[in-house]
């Protein structure tokens, strides 16, 4: 094991560099530490120098991360890297190494997960609340690297005084994910599965997709289908091949889950429970119900297939169906849920009173007794909860993405419900759009993430110029 602890000059993994290395290293041989100041190369702030002691004329005579790259590889290499928020400074090394051109891959834990699942009656699990609560001594270099480099391997000497090692060893197998692979997938291919979000899907020998999902930490999800205590026996014996798209975020992850239903062929894909993927609709079978007036304060449904119309721009739209009978079979339903008159509504074309209203399941609409506009304002708001969003931009719009360290952004680009595609920078943007619009039908799927995102207010909304004419 080696226990490590890193101070950085801010919290962003693309723009802040590491300053500090501190290193534990447990293994049968004893027990050795080992540290270094980084040159960042990069100015440091007065916070940073406040919080750590660490200052820039410490730093100057420092050796930059590539001189001491190597060193620092070898003392990592084959052992379990564990860290407070293992994501951080896993993250800060994985980026320092990438810079250097060198492809950083580690088993790692995080003693902040680890102590979620041995102590869940605590909320708090903070580094500063862990010292606390266990007693241990934090001296005077808290916050230097290897001064909190030894804390955690105090607080792992700490646990294994006050819990059995079986306790302790089911907990880290949780956490890390001790898979045991399928005989016949690749172990190299997964390598370099990574703890971040996105999506993932499982393949079967001749192609067809058994199972699509999307992830928080694609690394621990993937794996622990595998695990001893979750295996699923038939997702085991039929895995031979393991696709995965990584993703700034949720709406990324989502995405790419769509996208790998979709790459797969219909007659052969198969979607697992829980998957949460509903298969594409053509555009042929997609309709929905439009409201039209017949009166002042009559309205009725009509059925619309968005192969003859355009829903993201279309008015008064309620509802997407995949064909007619489904769509009807909705509005049958509505309508008893709702007491309406399923001769207003075009269900029936009854001579005088409809069969909802002799079976005392209409307000009669059909025979005068009930308004017209009353019943039109009752169909109103039965509708309302399956009113489709009209686009509501002038042109398309980039959805900017990013993960929690600011180390990946995703610029989703979507015009009128419809994915044009998703790039990482501008330039890749400017070029996306010179392409023009999407010439693909209205996408429900796309419609359903979309609007959930923008209801949420979670990713950054950038408006762009529309498409010229």
């Amino acid at each position: 094991m080696v226990f490590v602890d890193l101070e950085t000059s801010g919290a962003n993994f693309a723009n802040d560099r590491i300053i500090e290395i501190g290193l534990v290293e447990v293994d049968p041989t004893g027990v050795r530490e080992w540290s270094v100041l980084v040159n960042p190369e990069v100015p440091l702030s007065p916070f940073i120098t406040s919080l750590t002691g660490i200052s820039e004329a410490m730093l100057q005579p420092a050796p930059t991360f590539r001189q001491i790259a190597q060193e620092l590889l070898d003392r990592l290499r084959g052992r379990l890297f564990v860290a407070h928020n293992a994501r951080f400074d896993y993250g800060f090394l994985k980026g320092e190494f990438g810079r250097l051109g060198v492809e950083f891959r580690q088993p790692s834990l995080c003693t902040v997960k680890l102590s979620r699942k041995l102590y869940p009656e605590h909320h708090r699990h903070n580094l500063d609340t862990l010292v606390e609560r266990h007693g241990l001594t934090a001296g005077a270099g808290r916050h230097r690297a290897l001064a909190d480099a030894r804390l955690l391997w105090s607080l792992w000497q700490c646990w294994h005084r006050q819990l059995p090692e079986a306790t302790i060893r089911d907990a880290v197998g949780a956490i890390v994910g001790r898979a045991e692979l399928p005989p016949q997938l690749d172990p190299n291919g997964l390598d370099d599965l990574p703890e971040a979000a996105g999506a993932y899907a499982f393949y079967g020998d001749d192609g067809r997709l058994l199972l699509t999902r999307r992830s928080s930490n694609l690394r621990r999800q993937v794996l622990g289908h595998f695990t001893a205590g979750s295996r699923h026996q038939a997702l085991y014996r039929e895995t031979w091949r393991i696709d995965w798209r990584e993703a700034a975020g949720e709406l990324g992850a989502r995405l790419h889950e769509l996208g790998f239903a979709r790459s797969a062929p219909p007659m052969v894909s198969a979607r697992a429970p829980g998957s949460g993927t509903a298969r594409h609709l053509s555009a042929n079978e997609l309709c929905s119900w439009q409201l039209l007036p017949y009166a002042p304060g009559d309205y009725r449904p009509q059925l619309v297939f968005a192969d003859e119309l355009d829903f993201a721009v279309a008015d008064d739209l309620f509802g997407m169906y995949t064909n007619r009978r489904e769509a009807q079979r909705s509005l049958r339903l509505l309508a008893e849920v709702h007491q309406l008159c399923q001769k207003r509504i075009g269900i029936e074309q009854a001579v005088a009173a409809c069969s909802a209203y002799r079976q005392k399941n209409c307000r009669g609409a059909c025979i005068g007794k009930e308004p017209m506009t009353q019943h039109g304002a009752r169909l109103l708001s039965a509708l309302a909860r399956l009113k489709i969003r009209t686009w509501p931009y002038r042109g398309p719009i980039a959805l900017i993405d990013r993960d929690d360290f600011g180390m990946r952004q995703d610029i989703h680009v979507v015009d009128r419900w419809r994915l044009l595609g998703t790039v990482h920078n501008e330039g890749d943007l400017q070029t996306l759009l010179a392409a023009g619009p999407s010439r693909q039908g209205f996408d429900p799927e796309v419609y359903r993430i979309v609007s959930r995102t923008l209801n949420t207010g979670k990713v950054v909304v950038r408006p762009l110029n529309p498409f010229s004419p």
